[in-house]
């Protein structure tokens, strides 16, 4: 390629570098001042060497955002009967060409998830009773999915690296697709959606404003895993398919925080800071009496709620311990103590009760969202243990009590 060069006047454009460079060295020199008593430059941009402060990472970003791109999943293909429409032009034409070579079951099948159809399948399989129950339950993860993608805008602008960068513009990217789909898949059921339970509130309120990257506890670990239980819950159920794909999302949102402090390791006072210890332990406990509210409701769908929140407790032990989310109370004593709540909560509403582990529960159904979750918790059961000596203290005093 040939082009028409211009002149210039040499003299002047080297004045024109000097004074810009002279500037330059000014203006960084009064924001690192600056910055000594919490002002200076916002932005954390390496612009030297073409990286967000943290370096490129990109173990990390292979492991998370090039890996969300593969598996972004579109809504008008899963949810047909939605007002979506985010395919391309080329996906319309693939997904054209691959319903040619369906069979005239297979069409049907397909076709039976029109808006109208899709209402009929639903109030076929489920009595009111049923659907409303679980409306009300995904309700909890519809609201948390709206924290969620507030909390991860924040996270984006507090996390370290071009590659945790790019991991959690997905994570926020994934978080608004997940809210504003199954917004319209809850609308579509014809259900009452019931407001925050105060147990829900407070967890999510208290995720929002927690501070830095303490947010990753709050949004990845605990709410995370409430999500991805619901979803491995219904996944399997007719009309709520769609929620497998919310699973997969999920387990790579609970996989983050290892991903991430495994190439930016936390600082030993960032983990056993009593504060964040306190305020870690403040988000966790909230969940245990909403085990209690959520107990009608799945009750109606054979689903004891007990279990349900003694194998969420279980996995966000795992996760926090392995990342090092330390707490006050060591995870092998915390859920000896949530089983003894648990059993006492249930031993006063149902007669006859025997203690139970319910902490060794699970709830996930379906052989694929089970193998994802296997894969994950494989992920973590490395994690730190507590020592003998300190866990044999608590739980003597516990059984004596």
């Amino acid at each position: 390629m040939e082009f028409n060069a211009l002149p210039i006047n040499e003299k002047v454009a080297n004045n024109v570098q000097r004074v810009e460079s002279a500037v330059h060295a000014a203006v960084r020199g009064y924001e690192k001042l600056a910055s000594l008593v919490g002002g200076g430059r916002k932005g954390p941009y390496d612009d030297r060497n073409f990286e967000f402060v943290g370096g490129a990472k990109d173990s990390l970003r292979m492991k998370h955002y090039d890996k969300s791109l593969r598996l972004l999943w579109k809504a008008e293909e899963h949810l047909p009967q939605a007002n979506f429409r985010d395919l391309t032009k080329g996906e319309k034409t693939f997904m054209s060409q691959a319903k040619q070579t369906l069979n005239k079951k297979e069409k049907i099948q397909i076709e039976r998830f029109s808006s109208d159809e899709y209402k009929a399948l639903i109030n076929r399989e489920y009595t009111q009773e049923q659907k409303q129950a679980i409306i009300n339950i995904l309700s909890i993860i519809g609201h948390g999915e709206a924290y969620a993608w507030m909390v991860a805008a924040e996270v984006l602008t507090d996390c370290k690296s071009t590659g945790g960068r790019a991991a959690l513009t997905m994570q926020v990217l994934e978080e608004a697709k997940h809210f504003v789909v199954l917004r319209e898949l809850m609308l579509a059921w014809d259900c009452e959606i019931p407001r925050f339970t105060v147990w829900e509130y407070v967890v999510l309120e208290r995720t929002l404003k927690s501070t830095g990257m303490e947010k990753f506890f709050g949004m990845n670990v605990v709410v995370e895993n409430v999500a991805m239980g619901i979803f491995g819950m219904f996944g399997e159920l007719p009309g709520l398919e769609i929620l497998k794909m919310f699973h997969l999302d999920e387990s790579r949102h609970t996989a983050l925080p290892y991903n991430y402090f495994d190439e930016m390791p936390m600082t030993w006072w960032e983990k056993n800071s009593p504060l964040a210890q306190f305020r870690r332990l403040m988000m966790v406990l909230p969940a245990v009496p909403m085990m209690a509210s959520l107990e009608k409701d799945m009750a109606i769908l054979g689903v004891d709620s007990l279990e349900f929140g003694g194998a969420m407790l279980r996995k966000i032990a795992h996760m926090k311990d392995r990342v090092g989310f330390n707490t006050f109370i060591p995870s092998s004593v915390l859920k000896e103590l949530v089983n003894d709540a648990f059993n006492l909560y249930a031993s006063y509403s149902r007669p006859g009760h025997t203690p139970r582990r319910f902490v060794e529960a699970d709830t996930v159904m379906g052989e694929d969202m089970q193998a994802i979750e296997k894969e994950l918790f494989d992920l973590y059961s490395t994690g730190k243990k507590v020592t003998e000596l300190a866990s044999r203290k608590i739980l003597d005093w516990r059984k004596a009590a």
